[in-house]
Formats: C-alpha cells, sequence, structure tokens
C-alpha cells in the first residue's frame, strides 16, 4: 500500500550569488536576470516550479538583487503604455511573470553556501517538505523533473535528489550519490553522498544537478552543520547525514535524470542553451536556423 504523504506547494530559489563568471556583465545585473532568448534564465526556473504545482516561491536574494523582485513585480507604467499601443502580445508577456506565482524574498547576508541559503528558509518553509531549485540549471519543460520528484517523495517520504549520470572525469565538479537500485527504473536508493570526489573516489558517476526535495528535519541539521568544503555549509553534508540516519527525516531517494538540462551557470552552456532553445522555437526558429546553417558552413 503506497503511504501518503503532505503536498508539496513551497519552491526555494537561493539567487545570493555574485556571478563573478559572467563579469563584467553581472557587475550591475544579477546573473540570474541574464536573458536566455528574450526571458531571464530565473523566469524558467520559476515556471518550472509552477509546472510541478508548487506555487509559492520564495527566493533567497542578497545584494545588487533588486532586479529579481521587479521582474516577478507588476510595472503599472509600462502595462499602461502598452495597452495605449494596443500591444496586446507584449502585454501579456509582461504580465506573465508577475502573475505566475506567489513570490517571497528573503536576504542571506553573508554567503556561507548553499546549505546556509536554504537555512534560511526555514521561517517560512516550516515543517512542510519543500522542494529547491538552483537558478543556473535550467530543466527543460518538456522534460518534467521537479514533477517526477515530488510524485517520489510524496510516495517514499524523506528527500530525492536529482541525479544525472556523468563521465568520469566531470565527477569532481559535483556532488556524487552512491546508491543502490529500487523497484523504478528511474529511482535510487542513496545511502552515501560526497561533495566534488575525485575520479578515483567517487563511489559512482551520479552526479547531483540543482534540484532537491527537501524533508524540514533538513533545517535542523543544517543548524548543526559545520562549514565544510570551501569554508561553506554545503547541503550535500546535511543530505549524506539524512542518508545515514534514515530515522531523522526518512530516507533519500535519487531521481535518475535523461533529458535535456541546460548549464547557464558556465558560460559556453549559456551560449549553447539560448541556441537550442532558439532554434526550437516556432517564431525564431526557421529564420534562425537557416542562418545557423549559413553560419557554420562558412566557418567549416
Amino acid at each position: 500500500m503506497t503511504q501518503s504523504h503532505p503536498r508539496i506547494s513551497k519552491a526555494v530559489i537561493p539567487a545570493a550569488g555574485l556571478g563573478t563568471r559572467f563579469l563584467p556583465a553581472t557587475k550591475a545585473t544579477p546573473k540570474e536576470m541574464l536573458p536566455v532568448v528574450d526571458k531571464p534564465a530565473i523566469q524558467y526556473v520559476v515556471e518550472e516550479a509552477v509546472s510541478a504545482g508548487l506555487d509559492d516561491v520564495l527566493m533567497i536574494t542578497g545584494r545588487n538583487k533588486r532586479p529579481l523582485e521587479d521582474h516577478f513585480d507588476r510595472n503599472y507604467e509600462l502595462e499602461s503604455a502598452l495597452q495605449k499601443k494596443g500591444d496586446a502580445g507584449r502585454l501579456a508577456k509582461v504580465q506573465e511573470s508577475s502573475d505566475l506565482a506567489t513570490m517571497h524574498y528573503v536576504r542571506q547576508g553573508d554567503p556561507k553556501g548553499l546549505g546556509h541559503a536554504v537555512l534560511c528558509a526555514a521561517p517560512h518553509v516550516g515543517h512542510e517538505p519543500f522542494a529547491v531549485l538552483l537558478g543556473d540549471d535550467l530543466i527543460d519543460p518538456r522534460d518534467p523533473l521537479l514533477k517526477r520528484m515530488v510524485e517520489v517523495q510524496e510516495q517514499h517520504g524523506g528527500s530525492v535528489v536529482a541525479l544525472m549520470e556523468v563521465a568520469p572525469e566531470q565527477i569532481h565538479l559535483y556532488g556524487c550519490a552512491a546508491v543502490d537500485p529500487t523497484g523504478d527504473s528511474d529511482v535510487v536508493k542513496v545511502h552515501d553522498l560526497v561533495e566534488k570526489p575525485s575520479a578515483a573516489d567517487a563511489p559512482s558517476n551520479y552526479a547531483i544537478i540543482g534540484r532537491y526535495v527537501l524533508d524540514p528535519h533538513i533545517f535542523d541539521i543544517l543548524r548543526k552543520t559545520e562549514p565544510g568544503r570551501g569554508g561553506e555549509i554545503q547541503l550535500t553534508d546535511a543530505l549524506q547525514q539524512l542518508a545515514a540516519d534514515e530515522k531523522v527525516g526518512g530516507p533519500v531517494h535519487g531521481v535518475v535524470f535523461k533529458g535535456r538540462r541546460y548549464d547557464t551557470g558556465d558560460r559556453g552552456d549559456y551560449l549553447r542553451a539560448i541556441v537550442r532553445l532558439a532554434c526550437e522555437r516556432e517564431d525564431l526558429g526557421p529564420d534562425f536556423r537557416t542562418w545557423l546553417r549559413s553560419y557554420v558552413a562558412e566557418e567549416m
């Protein structure tokens, strides 16, 4: 008999990073506001949360992040100007971001790592399970990863992490999971986690990517977690404790993702994401693909 667990409605999006890899573009503009075609990267992430049924979104921000709040707020002057012009299409796009979800914001203050950013959400989340979405990872909406993770959490309880198989030489860039199979081909049981191991020390080639569904007991553990790698409070360290002791916060499962993911925190992947998404747009794709073929042929 399938066990029933509370419905998840809250999403937490850490967005306090400095975006140093994109300087000087991010000197005065949050990296989350960099456009992917014609929408800021952060809007794709909020849309993903909403499509998975999470309509209460808390952003963990820092200094110089006010444009994030402005983007998801109403802009009555702009809306009025577009309405007077009769530009219904652009008016709908402007209003779309402010109507997506109920948005909340809290400042992280000291940048003490992802674990600390998640801990900042404790007063808002309370005693409910919740999702964490990292803004650098864009998941293609045709591959509903978060929705599947929510289903797994509601079935098993505890916490769920998103996993993706990577080449051994890349595993040092990620948190890594030691896993056991379950009855579902896309779900594994996580019994250990290692933050950015060498290829020789990695227990698998399953890398943790930026989606989590967490049991609220994670907050108690994060409060006691000492700074780890890089002098920061690592979310992976807290999840490792949950995986090691199921009596505190339940088990940790992983959903193995094989869909389309775009890493907008890397300049090369950011450009590739723009090209791929633009090519697939009905309004941009035909002309853009024609130009792209011509450009590539000239460069060969």
